[in-house]
């Protein structure tokens, strides 16, 4: 598996929700969970392992991930947003 970490960039290449973007919150040797702030919200990630890593963390979630604050689901909205704009 490709080298990712959490609060990166994804697209999803498989499944119903293919090429949509995501945010990893977790990940093991197999499996990444990922949310996009309305259909997957922090309290229900999608369980994926079928993703390509866009290599970088949107500002926002990585200013709240390096102070230790909990991500929301309209942060995860805007970031994505923000990002797929650029």
């Amino acid at each position: 598996m490709v080298r990712t970490e959490t609060g990166m960039l994804v697209r999803s290449l498989a499944g119903h929700e293919k090429d949509r973007l995501y945010i990893i919150i977790r990940q093991d040797e197999e499996y990444v969970w990922l949310v996009d702030g309305r259909n997957r919200t922090m309290e229900k990630p999608k369980k994926k392992k079928h993703i390509q890593v866009i290599h970088r963390i949107p500002e926002p979630v990585k200013k709240m991930l390096e102070s230790g604050e909990t991500l929301s689901d309209e942060m995860i909205i805007q970031a994505i947003q923000s990002d797929s704009k650029n």
